[in-house]
């Protein structure tokens, strides 16, 4: 096994936040043996910003002008880099010992130019309710890149007010090849679990606004394979972007993502904590699927009832583009809990799950 240099791994890690005083003190000692560590920070009140310095990582403050870039290319774009490779990491990740081993070989038996591919996919593995789950629906995302080969595209979302600064749930655009580590990060949020509902009732306002008008399709079409897979021929048929599209399409995505998570990939194995994880997921995309009904609901209404004063056959005014908007009003996050819970109001998160 090839040692690591005194000086730590050779890779700039950024770990983007606001209000993460819950999360920071477990995620950032897990960075401790990379050579810097950057936390981006959008006006935490928390106690973020000194609970960053305390653990030795560079603060840097950040706020959004509404506008591209967000905030992972505004990072790539800006921060005084001492190294090419950059590993992202969410307040509420913490890379395995594992991992952070595996980085720690990659980087030391690369040659001088470094790692033959310009960026690899990392696993991210559930923990529920202190648990890491062995089975069940993973995520995956190009968290290890090399920045003078990787972008973040400027996706037509910003009507999506509810995405706020961060880039969705797309991939960057690479300039060369893909790997894959195989150890995992896992995902453990120690915030409540009203933080989960809170964030992924605004991530399903995005996914709804996007597959309401084919925004999804086309964003499905640029991403790339996650690695090479054990049959390369068939990445077509098999790989991530047809396996997307095939979901895309699918009736009653609800169920199969359950089942999915719950069967195929054997989450009844994981117990209580599998079954909780596969319905979460299917209530998500059943979130996803009610917004854009309503959407369309509302749609339709407005054509059959313009507005008073509206003249016969002019088409119903459209907003600015300037306007905040929220997934359409049909489609804006319900009163509920979601959004008037303590976290809603004072810790919304920065992690993109």
């Amino acid at each position: 096994m090839t040692a690591t240099p005194v000086s730590g791994i050779p890779v700039s890690v950024v770990v983007m936040t606001r209000n993460e005083a819950a999360n920071l003190p477990v995620c950032l000692p897990s960075l401790a043996r990379f050579a810097e560590c950057f936390v981006v920070d959008s006006g935490s009140v928390d106690g973020t910003p000194d609970i960053a310095r305390s653990h030795g990582a560079r603060l840097v403050p950040f706020r959004w002008n509404g506008r591209y870039p967000k905030k992972k290319q505004w990072c790539l774009d800006t921060l005084p880099f001492a190294h090419d490779w950059v590993l992202f990491v969410d307040a509420d990740e913490r890379p395995t010992v594992e991992l952070v081993e595996e980085i720690a070989r990659l980087m030391a038996d690369s040659p001088a130019d470094g790692p033959r591919h310009a960026a690899y996919w990392i696993d991210g593995r559930p923990v529920v309710r202190g648990r890491a789950l062995r089975f069940g629906c993973w995520n995956r995302k190009l968290a290890l890149i090399d920045r003078r080969r990787v972008r973040f595209p400027e996706q037509p979302d910003l009507d999506v007010a509810s995405m706020w600064e961060v880039e969705g749930h797309y991939q960057p655009q690479v300039a060369g090849t893909t790997g894959r580590l195989r150890q995992p990060m896992d995902h453990d949020d120690a915030k409540p679990l009203s933080a989960w509902f809170d964030r992924h009732n605004r991530y399903s306002d995005w996914e709804a606004a996007l597959r309401a008008d084919g925004r999804m399709e086309r964003l499905i079409d640029g991403e790339l394979e996650a690695g090479a897979g054990p049959f390369p021929g068939l990445s077509g048929l098999t790989g991530r972007r047809a396996q997307k599209r095939l979901f895309h399409r699918l009736p009653g995505r609800p169920l199969w993502a359950f089942l999915h998570a719950y069967v195929l990939r054997l989450g009844v194995l994981d117990g209580a904590r599998g079954l909780d994880h596969a319905l979460a997921r299917a209530f998500y995309y059943w979130q996803v699927g009610v917004k854009m009904r309503s959407a369309a609901q509302a749609r339709d209404s407005a054509v059959r009832f313009p507005p008073v004063g509206s003249s016969p056959g002019r088409p119903p005014s459209v907003r600015s583009g300037s306007e905040a908007y929220s997934s359409s009003k049909a489609m804006r996050s319900p009163p509920s809990a979601f959004s008037r819970s303590k976290v809603r109001l004072r810790t919304p998160g920065s992690s993109i799950r």
